[in-house]
């Protein structure tokens, strides 16, 4: 049988690679520099858009330069522009330069990280970024922990490595391994992706406790243990307490050590979920914010925050290296190996694995943690500066938060959050949102990009007046 070629618009050869790469990185910078100096919000006509989309039914091949300049031209027209200096809405940051090359890097090489002998340099770079959190978090030596698709999945790991802590039997039988319901505590303001893990676990919805907060947007340390009691008096099963570090309404921080005690006292599993929090691990002034976290069983933190690498890619950490084996181990005749100290597929959820923390891993070798203690503190000073400025006009500040997030309210008399914000987006200067903060409605302007700077905010501010009237 005659061989055939292979598709030279799928692998053109180098020459004709490196002409559309060129052209490519051109037609980005010309495309951000276009978001940057326009609106914040999409201007695309959708109904037109779709009737584009519609007539494309893949029958017919185009150049793929003509292919490229299409998307870039829609995506700089139909998006929120969450790379934009003034989008300072829920925690979707502008990635870092260097992890825009990595994504790029780890796109042209593809390996599969799942197994070792596959891809030994990626699975050891990310293992080397895992170790150096680990020290920099204040956890045991023998800790461990890998790269996640994002918080939700290193969020469902822990809610795994809890019920077979709890009780062995639970990786084999399920929810039969137990014989009450199973119960979880969470704060109402964490993270709600924790119904969704409940879910699809299999120990269903009801087995999460949402524990009322202070007053102050943090879990109420009495509510939580009042529940757990009475949980245990109705003869439930507790097995894990989340404290978040950094809700994402408010950015607040639940009372860890109050946690690690009763978890202590009830035999339960503790989990930090600090997705966004995590990172002020880099912050000399403001680490001790996260006090405790270091003696929580498992801890989430995710890299596509905070440390504004490219989507997605979470971080779970556990003191407890033998039940991930324990939960995820699989063997196959089809797989190279199946070495639990160094095979992530047979230690974690995810089976095809890209290269997920090369973009963290670049980032932190090009500016150090020190290069990201600045990009953070820069951050809080610009959220500072506006809550004092803002404040100096009237407008009230609910939350008292480290984490570059402001919850706030008009003067009285003023239009509603949800009117203010309306005009703000319609204007697409800047992307903010309304949420509810104690029950109160109120403005969420959060930090989220580091090119973000005081005249951004400056123009919030404006407008923020502006549209209150």
């Amino acid at each position: 049988m005659k061989s055939t070629a292979p598709n030279t618009a799928l692998f053109p050869n180098n020459n004709e690679k490196e002409l559309v790469i060129k052209s490519l990185f051109n037609s980005i910078n010309k495309a951000k520099n276009h978001v940057s100096n326009n609106k914040v919000t999409p201007k695309q006509d959708l109904s037109v858009f779709r009737q584009q989309l519609k007539s494309l039914d893949f029958y017919q091949s185009t150049d793929l330069t003509q292919v490229v300049e299409w998307t870039l031209s829609h995506l700089q027209e139909g998006l929120v522009q969450i790379t934009h200096p003034g989008y300072m809405g829920l925690f979707n940051p502008a990635p870092t330069f260097p992890s825009e090359l990595a994504a790029i890097i780890s796109a042209a090489f593809n390996p599969q990280n799942c197994v070792w002998s596959h891809a030994p340099v990626a699975v050891e770079i990310e293992s080397h970024v895992i170790k150096q959190f680990i020290k920099r978090i204040g956890l045991p030596k023998a800790a461990t922990g890998h790269f996640t698709s994002g918080g939700s999945e290193a969020n469902a790991t822990a809610f795994f490595c809890a019920l077979a802590h709890n009780n062995s039997d639970f990786t084999d039988i399920g929810v039969y391994a137990f014989t009450g319901q199973a119960c979880i505590y969470v704060s109402k303001e964490s993270h709600l992706a924790w119904l969704k893990i409940a879910a699809t676990s299999g120990v269903g919805r009801k087995s999460i406790r949402l524990i009322a907060t202070d007053g102050n947007g943090q879990m109420d340390a009495n509510e939580l243990a009042k529940t757990i009691r009475q949980d245990k008096e109705k003869g439930h099963k507790p097995i894990m307490v989340v404290a978040t570090a950094g809700t994402t309404n408010a950015g607040m921080i639940d009372p860890i050590k109050a946690c690690r005690k009763l978890c202590d006292q009830y035999n339960l599993w503790l989990h930090v979920d600090a997705a966004w929090g995590g990172a002020l691990i880099v912050s000399e002034p403001y680490k001790d914010r996260l006090q405790g976290m270091q003696t929580a069983d498992s801890i989430t933190i995710d890299a596509h925050k905070w440390f504004a690498t490219t989507m997605g890619a979470g971080m779970f950490f556990t003191q407890h290296k033998q039940l991930l084996s324990e939960s995820f181990a699989v063997s196959t005749n089809y797989m190279p190996s199946n070495d639990v100290e160094q095979d992530l597929y047979v230690n974690s959820m995810l089976w095809s694995r890209r290269f997920i923390g090369l973009p963290l891993f670049m980032s932190l070798a090009t500016v150090s943690w020190k290069g990201y203690a600045q990009h953070i503190q820069h951050a809080i000073a610009l959220s500072k500066y506006f809550t004092t400025k803002i404040q100096s006009h009237g407008w009230q500040l609910l939350n008292n938060s480290v984490m570059a997030i402001a919850c706030i309210k008009p003067p009285d008399g003023a239009l509603s959050p949800t009117q203010i914000v309306e005009k703000i987006i319609a204007k697409g200067e800047q992307w903010i949102s309304v949420t509810k903060f104690e029950d109160q409605s109120v403005i969420r302007v959060c930090i989220t990009n580091g090119m973000t700077s005081q005249a951004d905010m400056d123009g919030l501010i404006d407008n923020l007046i502006e549209a209150a009237s």
